[in-house]
Order: structure tokens, then C-alpha cells, then sequence
């Protein structure tokens, strides 16, 4: 890595500095907003220093509090794409999960940005094992009326329904749904809020693999258990706050969480 700094900026290149990236890094629930101007400052700066530095960047999800259309372009979303592009620019490759705020990020996005958008199950390969990643949403069965809600605003009609209605309409429809979603909130367990561990063995089993990383529920933890007679784990990402944030990296053999 010292040469990368000792090499001329005029020198460098995308596709050299591309090969002297190692680190792959994965975020969640950042919930970006016009009102989270602390956490967008951080992600901006994140962008720039750490992520700059890496190989691949996974967005798990949830990179906006509400995302309404792809032609949305009021704050902090245009500073955000142009952050976002001038990374994948610099060679480090972006991959994004749609989240439970933000699945209607589109392909316009992803082609202003640089990013590849992912399925909602995704598995990838570290160090010759399979990982899967997904949001984390999918995996909380227990909450049927949000799980009825899912079915529903993914279908093509409902999202085509929706993206139709002047950008104002929706801008408006979003803070109701925000303002009517922390008040549902309120009033479920958090039991029913958590992950189905019966769930989780399902799917792990479902797409083979031992690992799975999600976000969603803002407990970041590592769970350790079996399927099968199995060694498996799972790894829960942390939401950002206003007071700080955390990444997890796989640095090639091994995992660490870094504090920002």
C-alpha cells in the first residue's frame, strides 16, 4: 500500500489504484436525510477517505430515509450521487440492496452513480466461501402486517402507481409515511421488530451458505450457531447515528468492525 502513496497523483489511475485495493466493506441504515446533516457529512467523508481505499463497497440497504424516484434530485440526494459516482470512478466497485425506506432506487440511479443494484437475496464469494447478503426486512416473519405491506409495494402496479404522481405528491407522501411508520412502531415488540431465527436457517440453507449479513434491526451483533451440525454465523450491521457510525471489513482473511 506504500506505494500507491509514494506513486505521483498525476501517475495514478483508476484501474492501477483498483489493483492495490483489498479491503471490502459493507454499511447499512444510514437513513440519509435533509434533516441528518451530521450523518451525511460523515458518509461524504467516509466516501472520500476510507472508501476510496477499498476494493468494494455493499450498501445493505436503507442508504436514505425515503427514496421516492429516481428524479429526485433535492437535498442532500445530488451531492450524494456525485459522491458516490466520483467513487466508483476511483476504481473501488459499489453494490447496493435496496432497504425497507429506499426500494425504489432504480437504474437511472445506479447508471448516474456507478452502482451495481443487487437482488434482494445476494450471495457472494469471500475467501472461497459463500456469503449471503440481504436488508434484513425479508427475514423478520414474525411482522405480518409489514410483510403484507412488502408484498404489496413491490409489485410492478403499485411502484408504477406510485413513481406516476408529480415529485411534490410524493415528497409529501413520504414524510406521512415516515410520521405513520414511527408511530406503528410504537406499538409492535421487539420480538416481532427481530429476525426469525427459524427464518434465517431457512434461507441460509436455501442459498448454501454459512454466513449472512444483513442490517434492518439496528442491533449489530454476531450470532453463532448450527445448521445441519454446522458451524454458521450472522452478522447484523449497526445503523448510523448522529453520533457515530460503524462499517464492517473483510480484509481479505478476516473480519473487524471499524468505528468512524
Amino acid at each position: 500500500m506504500l506505494l500507491h502513496y509514494l506513486l505521483p497523483p498525476c501517475s495514478r489511475n483508476p484501474t492501477y489504484d483498483s489493483l492495490l485495493k483489498k479491503d471490502i466493506l459493507f454499511i447499512s441504515d444510514l437513513h440519509l436525510s435533509l434533516e441528518k446533516t451530521e450523518i451525511t457529512r460523515r458518509f461524504s467523508t467516509f466516501l472520500k477517505q476510507r472508501a476510496v481505499s477499498a476494493k468494494a463497497l455493499y450498501i445493505l440497504g436503507d442508504l436514505f430515509d425515503a427514496w421516492i424516484g429516481d428524479d429526485d434530485n433535492t437535498p442532500p440526494n445530488k451531492t450524494i450521487k456525485k459522491a458516490l459516482r466520483q467513487l466508483a470512478d476511483s476504481g473501488t466497485e459499489i453494490f447496493l440492496l435496496q432497504g425497507n425506506r429506499d426500494f425504489l432506487l432504480g437504474q437511472d440511479f445506479c447508471k448516474e452513480t456507478g452502482i451495481t443494484l443487487l437482488d434482494e437475496y445476494a450471495v457472494i464469494t469471500l475467501n472461497g466461501n459463500p456469503t449471503l447478503l440481504t436488508h434484513g426486512d425479508l427475514l423478520c416473519s414474525d411482522d405480518l402486517p409489514y410483510q403484507a405491506f412488502r408484498i404489496k409495494s413491490h409489485s410492478p402496479e403499485w411502484q408504477r402507481n406510485v413513481l406516476s404522481k408529480p415529485l411534490l405528491l410524493r415528497l409529501l407522501a413520504a414524510r406521512w409515511y415516515r410520521f405513520r411508520s414511527y408511530f406503528h412502531k410504537r406499538n409492535k415488540t421487539q420480538e416481532i421488530m427481530d429476525v426469525s431465527q427459524q427464518t434465517v436457517i431457512d434461507v441460509m440453507q436455501q442459498y448454501r451458505c454459512r454466513t449472512l449479513i444483513h442490517g434492518h434491526t439496528h442491533r449489530p451483533a454476531l450470532h453463532e450457531f448450527e445448521i445441519d451440525g454446522q458451524a454458521a454465523r450472522r452478522l447484523v450491521l449497526a445503523d448510523w447515528k448522529k453520533e457515530g457510525a460503524e462499517i464492517l471489513c473483510w480484509n481479505g482473511n478476516d473480519w473487524r468492525v471499524e468505528k468512524i
